[in-house]
């Protein structure tokens, strides 16, 4: 079981790379956290990770920019102000390259406008962390594995009123970390479960200038399971709120800004009592350990959604720690050519994720590519290098005479 338990916390420090240098592991408390840095960690945290190399440009800003293709990860409901009424992306990044040589996520999505007022989608994330090799308490070799995880979504947006949309996703979301790995206390296995997101969108054009306003509940599901119903955790629920402008130079020259504020929809990891010796205490009558601060963190779904507005054990300083900033700048020539630059900020006690992003993208007739480059504000961070490539496809730009429901 050891050998389990390390891995799975391998994976979570090298998908979002917290200061786990800082960090002592005593039980209960989540892998790779102390009192100190009250890191928030879920199951299958890849379902939050930035697939597109557009947004990637951008500081991982995305829930108010135009729509493209991607918006069925950023803002479902974005997807009926689309420009063309077909359309599908393929976006690839090599993860963590600096230190592992194998692990990548894949993502393809597409679209289709049904009218003016309605829109669907489809979309398919992939995560391959690598081969792995097991091994036992002397270290000899049990067996390898290729741990992987998978996430495919239905999407539905609608339009309510001419500047307002609403969307939702369906999400089934497989994990599978260890194969068919057992050890003499419990057995492994692969991890299901399903979501939904639910989002909506705003959209006021001011002469030639474009306001958007958005907001996308993601990643609301059951808890995952590795092993047992008694051993469950949270999928990264996500809050998500934000706006952009896009500004018209000319006919010619266009600036888009976004801003973006995330916040896990999540329990926070309390502070638990601890004796002279720095040991937990554990309560004899319920067997669970004593809590001095905070909240239960197992609590049920909609408990844990709701209360993780105000369950940190610092108060409302804490919780506003766990908001999370992106903001990101676009520029466009002709529609052709663009250039993008964006910052994403984490508090230092919850993941310490400090980056700068740079991309670009081009455009031509139906098709477009778009790369995008991290560089974080911390050296040797895990994340340094981090790359994207998007291949886009747009066909049969929208025309006023499309049918609309509305005329039925």
């Amino acid at each position: 079981m050891k050998d389990y338990i390390t891995y799975i916390f391998s994976a979570l420090v090298v998908l979002f790379a917290p200061k786990f240098t800082e960090a002592q592991t005593t039980p209960p408390n989540i892998v790779g956290q102390n009192d100190d840095y009250r890191v928030i960690t879920t199951a299958v945290p890849f379902l939050s990770i930035t697939p597109d190399a557009r947004a990637a440009g951008m500081g991982d800003a995305g829930v108010a920019t135009q729509a493209d293709a991607n918006s069925v990860h950023w803002n479902p409901a974005k997807l009926v102000f689309i420009d063309h009424n077909i359309g599908f992306a393929l976006s690839y990044s090599p993860w963590l390259s600096r230190i592992i040589n194998d692990m990548s996520l894949s993502y393809l999505s597409g679209y289709y406008k049904i009218s003016q007022e309605q829109a669907v989608a489809v979309s398919m994330r992939y995560f391959d962390l690598g081969e792995i090799f097991f091994t036992n308490q002397s270290n000899i070799q049990q067996g390898r594995f290729n741990p992987r995880e998978l996430a495919i979504d239905a999407t539905y947006s609608r339009k309510l009123t001419e500047n307002l949309s609403v969307g939702i996703t369906a999400r089934y979301v497989h994990s599978n970390l260890t194969g068919n790995f057992s050890a003499s206390t419990i057995e492994a296995r692969p991890g299901n479960t399903a979501a939904a997101d639910v989002s909506v969108y705003y959209q006021k054009q001011f002469k030639n200038n474009i306001l958007a306003l958005g907001a996308n509940i993601s990643n609301i599901g059951a808890k995952l399971s590795y092993s047992n119903e008694s051993n469950k955790d949270f999928i990264p629920i996500n809050l998500r709120l934000g706006g952009s402008y896009k500004l018209y130079l000319d006919p010619y020259n266009s600036f888009t800004f976004a801003l973006d504020f995330n916040k896990l929809m999540v329990p926070t990891p309390p502070v638990y009592a601890r004796d002279d010796n720095g040991a937990i205490i554990v309560d004899p009558e319920t067997n669970k350990p004593v809590i001095l601060r905070g909240k239960d963190p197992n609590r049920p779904l909609l408990s844990g959604m709701f209360g993780s507005f105000a369950d940190a054990p610092d108060g409302f300083p804490e919780e506003m720690q766990e908001i999370m900033i992106a903001l990101g700048t676009e520029y466009w020539y002709n529609n052709t050519f663009s250039g993008r630059i964006g910052y994403f900020y984490e508090s230092a006690n919850k993941g310490n994720r400090k980056y700068f992003t740079f991309g670009v993208g081009f455009r031509y007739n139906v098709f477009g590519i778009d790369f995008a480059y991290l560089v974080p504000q911390k050296q040797d961070n895990p994340l340094a290098e981090t790359l994207r490539f998007t291949l886009l496809f747009n066909f049969k730009p929208v025309s006023a005479r499309d049918d609309s429901v509305q005329d039925n």
